[in-house]
């Protein structure tokens, strides 16, 4: 996408405009179709769902970008595989009924250095991986299938034996991880059962992720459905999410020194809209692993179903500096009896201060406007003892909720305007702790 179009996508709010989706789409078409494309059954993989195809599938990129680019084509069947590796120049695209299955064997993934809960460590890869690949494009009609239950299993048994059992002790596969890229399009796949994360992009720029439909069942630890690390410029649309942890989550660095680290930057200039969530942690949540991050809107989206969700989270860790200004949620639709508007609040598992005394955090600029539905309650507003949360903004929201009480705690500069809970005025005044 053009640096002026995309300026005029983030400027002044999220506006849909035809040309600057068409402009991302066009470029994505033009990148699919560079060069030639080469199924991978051509190349010798065997859609029985039994036969592993990562040798067969990563020579055909392989030779795909020493001749200068093209398109991987995964036909209709059902391919297993371990973890693969995008080249720049070389797209994907999966035809509809193409399944690319997800080894279970763990050692189908090798373990490499990687970016995972907001550091780098020696862990394991996701099934598909790409690395400075620009105007990458991974498109289409068909599925990436995570090798889901036997890594969710690992970790559940590793966890009822030490209930201080963290992520990163269980080591599990994503389904995608895209690293150092630009211009990249995602489209139209599903992603299903991902060992961990479904879709990670980290430190990319100008990213348009469109109508992905993104599933994993209960019990399924860690199954984040997008998440958002260290980028800027950053459009997801019309996606389906209903994962068993956050649905689209910001993320960057953790602990004392984050705002030391230069080689992550701020989450900056997200646009999410038109996307429908299930079950999740959230809609959109900020952390639990960030730093910085500004100029997030969230819009025309739609909660359902009857598991818990909330519409905006934003955590607050206190071992780690924060930012988190200019973020607002509106045009929103809730139709989850179970489901919670807002939590701004600490965060509190798995802190590490290294010795340090506990930095400040600062929330500035949130706003939720036009949201209505039914609910089970406002949810919290409480920062830490070092956080400054400050103008934050609730205008015509209309929600059912089963529990009407909210707390709200050490805000400054609140405005509440045509707020309505069970079809009454919230002032601020009643079933709600002010200070």
């Amino acid at each position: 996408m053009a640096d002026e179009s995309f300026k005029e996508f983030v400027s002044g709010g999220f506006v849909l405009a035809a040309v600057v989706f068409s402009s991302f789409i066009s470029i994505g078409n033009a990148a699919e179709t560079h060069g030639v494309s080469v199924s991978i059954a051509a190349a010798g993989a065997v859609g029985n769902g039994m036969t592993l195809n990562t040798p067969a599938i990563q020579k055909a990129i392989d030779q795909l970008a020493a001749k200068g680019g093209g398109t991987l084509v995964i036909p209709r069947g059902e391919f297993l595989s371990g973890a693969i590796f995008l080249k720049p120049g070389v797209n994907l695209h999966l035809d509809p009924g193409a399944v690319l299955k997800g080894s279970t064997n763990l050692d189908d993934y090798p373990a490499r250095e990687t970016r995972i809960e907001g550091h780098e460590q020696v862990w394991r890869p996701a099934l598909v991986n790409a690395c400075k690949t620009d105007h990458l494009c991974i498109t289409g009609e068909g599925t990436i299938q995570g090798g889901g239950k036997p890594f969710w299993d690992a970790f559940w048994e590793r966890r009822a034996t030490n209930r201080f059992t963290q992520n990163v002790d269980v080591e599990r596969p994503r389904n995608v991880f895209i690293q150092d890229s630009k211009d990249v399009h995602i489209s139209g796949i599903s992603l299903r059962d991902s060992g961990f994360w479904n879709l990670h992009i980290y430190r990319c720029q100008d990213v348009f992720v469109d109508k992905l439909d993104i599933q994993a069942p209960t019990h399924s630890p860690s199954t984040d459905g997008i998440d958002v690390d260290s980028c800027q410029n950053v459009a997801i649309r019309g996606c389906y999410i209903s994962v068993n942890d956050d649905n689209i989550v910001l993320k960057g660095d953790k602990g004392p020194f984050a705002m030391d680290d230069k080689q992550n930057p701020p989450v900056a200039h997200v646009r999410i809209s038109e996307c429908t969530f299930g079950m999740g942690n959230a809609g959109l949540t900020l952390g639990s692993e960030a730093s910085v991050v500004r100029d997030v809107i969230m819009e025309h989206c739609q909660l359902v179903g009857t598991e818990r969700n909330w519409v905006l989270k934003l955590k607050l860790r206190p071992d780690t500096p924060q930012l988190y200004e200019n973020i607002t949620a509106r045009n929103i639709t809730v139709n989850n009896p179970s489901a919670k508007l807002v939590s701004i609040e600490g965060w509190n598992q798995f802190y590490d201060l290294h010795g340090q005394p506990p930095p400040s955090q600062s929330v500035d600029h949130v706003t939720l406007e036009n949201i209505s539905g039914t609910l089970n309650d406002f949810g919290r507003i409480e920062g830490p003892v070092k956080c400054t949360v400050q103008n934050i903004t609730f205008e015509n929201i209309d929600i059912k909720v089963s529990d009407p009480k909210a707390v709200i705690r050490q805000v400054k500069n609140l405005k509440l305007t045509n707020v309505k809970f069970n079809g009454v005025a919230f002032t601020g005044d009643q079933t709600v702790s002010l200070k």
